[in-house]
């Protein structure tokens, strides 16, 4: 039987891998299911480990290389439940991510992300586990050189700049 897990776990600074925030379907991935990893430092694994999270270890990449450990973290927007808190940090602002927009967080440059996860203690058919999920997310954006400079222009909608440069 799989110990059960109080409380959250805040990860600051950590370095995401095999983002798909937005649930797409792919060879690792079914539809729908929205989840990240978080590379971690070997110390902070063995903390976790002992405690009854479920590491994994990726494969070395070359023979005597040490195992990279990580953890798999799910996002949830379910009905009825509290959805997860989702912050993208700029120069210029926070903005709070939707169900609809936390997707932006696949293919932006995340320069920093501090996490909050919570554990999820299972029970199935007489099996038992731990399942990660996303409580908070701040990710720092890298912004490049032309973000910066045009940060301080205000956002137009895309019909409205049409018709400035047709008149």
């Amino acid at each position: 039987m799989t110990r059960r897990i109080e409380g959250t776990v805040t990860i600051e600074g950590a370095r995401l891998v095999f983002r798909n925030f937005s649930g797409a379907e792919g060879q690792y991935n079914r539809e729908g299911d929205r989840n990240f990893g978080i590379i971690l430092e070997h110390d902070v694994a063995a903390d976790l480990e002992s405690a009854g999270w479920p590491v994994k270890y990726l494969k070395a990449k070359e023979d005597g290389d040490v195992p990279q450990p990580w953890l798999k973290v799910k996002v949830k927007f379910a009905q009825g439940s509290r959805p997860p808190r989702c912050v993208m940090v700029t120069s210029r602002k926070k903005t709070t991510l939707s169900e609809d927009l936390v997707s932006l967080l696949d293919w932006s440059e995340i320069e920093s992300a501090d996490i909050m996860i919570s554990p999820y203690n299972w029970e199935v058919n007489g099996n038992t586990g731990v399942t990660p999920y996303l409580r908070q997310i701040y990710a720092t954006i890298r912004e490049s050189e032309l973000d910066l400079k045009y940060a301080d222009v205000p956002d137009a909608r895309a019909d409205s700049a049409m018709s400035a440069t047709e008149g």
